[in-house]
This record gives C-alpha cells, structure tokens and sequence, in this order.
C-alpha cells in the first residue's frame, strides 16, 4: 500500500541487512534483560509519516511510547492475552521521514525492549511527570543520540513544562513532548517550545540523573 518513497525506503534497509542488524540488536538486548520477564518475537515496521495519509507521527507516537493512553484497561492485567493474539511483538518503529541508517535500527529496537522491561518495573505511564521519566530512561539506556537541545532552551521547556507535570490529557502531553510543530498538525497550542522539546528534556535529565522538579517561580 505504500508509494514509492516506501518502496526505496525498504530497498535502502534490505540493502543495509537491516533485518540481520535488528536480529543481532534483538540478541544483544535480550541479554541485557535477561532478568525481565516475558517473551517477545521482535520486528521492524516502516510507518509512512511523510506522504501516509491519516498517519500523524506524533499522534502515533504517543501511543507506541505510552500504551495506557490507548490500550482498554482489561489488557493490563498481568498474564492477559487476547484469544486472537499468538504471541507479543516488539516493534521497532522506522519512519519514512527519516533516512536509513544503521543507528536507526539499533535505536527502534533497543528504545521498544527497553521500554517494556521500564514497563514492568514501573508500570504504565498516565501523567507527562511519569512519562518523561520512562522516555528519559529509556532513550539513555538505548544510547539514543536525541533529540537535544542546547541549555538555554532546556532551561526554558523545564520551566514551560512544571504547570503540567500532572496532565494526563493527549492535547497536552502532545504539546509538551513534541513541541509547536507537532501541535499544529493537529490544531493544538502553541507553547513557545522547539521541536520534540519535552522529549530532549527527559533525555538531557536522564543522562545528567537530573530529576524534573518544579524551582518554586510561578
């Protein structure tokens, strides 16, 4: 179903063995967390964010990194499996926006296991105080080299963001991770923050071991 600028996406990734680098990723992950239990088959899956119709990226996203924003609350029972589901996937998630690579793969799939095994410790993620937490975490342990941005501006999202750490609503959890651009295309607010903003906060915070805490300015 995809246009042609997925077909030469593909063809870039086939060209690349990106199968054969997820599959080592996978491994190498696997016993990383050896200790998280569960047992997953892992793939890598194209979402067509340029030219897909109805395919908003940061909608999607939402849902990929926090499945309690979408999930029914039956399926968070532990040991809950659907009649129609054989077995659980890890998807590692490439977007059609962005260039192949290597590091791509690596990171869609180390980012999913990652985030499961933060998952079982933590639970779900509801607030966007728990959700730069795990994304923090996660991005940091997959060796993720973004988003960023330069200290000034972590300064400023830091101090947009406190009023909101207790928000559980799409609209402003959108707004906060992913920054104006992404709000526009879905009509949201603007904030005055830069691209993926809250997003290259939990990671800059994750990596510092930098808690996101109110500073007592109103």
């Amino acid at each position: 179903m995809g246009k042609d600028h997925v077909t030469a996406l593909l063809d870039a990734y086939l060209a690349m063995d990106a199968d054969g680098i997820g599959a080592r990723v996978a491994a190498e992950v696997a016993a990383r967390l050896a200790d998280v239990p569960g047992d997953f088959k892992v793939g890598l899956v194209v979402c067509d964010d340029l030219m897909g119709l109805g395919t908003n990226r940061y909608d999607y996203e939402l849902k990929i990194r926090f499945p309690a924003t979408w999930i029914p609350p039956n399926w968070l029972r532990p040991g809950f499996q659907p009649k129609w589901l054989k077995d659980y996937w890890l998807m590692g998630v490439l977007w059609s926006s962005e260039s192949p690579s290597e590091r791509a793969v690596r990171e869609a799939i180390l980012t999913a296991a990652h985030r499961v095994a933060y998952m079982h410790q933590h639970g779900l993620a509801r607030t966007l105080r728990e959700m730069i937490a795990q994304e923090g975490q996660v991005m940091a342990l997959a060796g993720c080299s973004g988003p960023t941005l330069d200290a000034e501006d972590i300064a400023y999202t830091r101090e947009v963001l406190i009023p909101y750490l207790d928000a559980e609503d799409m609209r402003t959890c959108i707004e906060c991770l992913f920054g104006d651009e992404a709000g526009r295309t879905l009509g949201f607010t603007p904030r005055g923050l830069s691209p993926w903003a809250g997003l290259a906060l939990a990671l800059h915070d994750a990596r510092s071991n930098e808690p996101l805490q109110p500073t007592g300015r109103g």
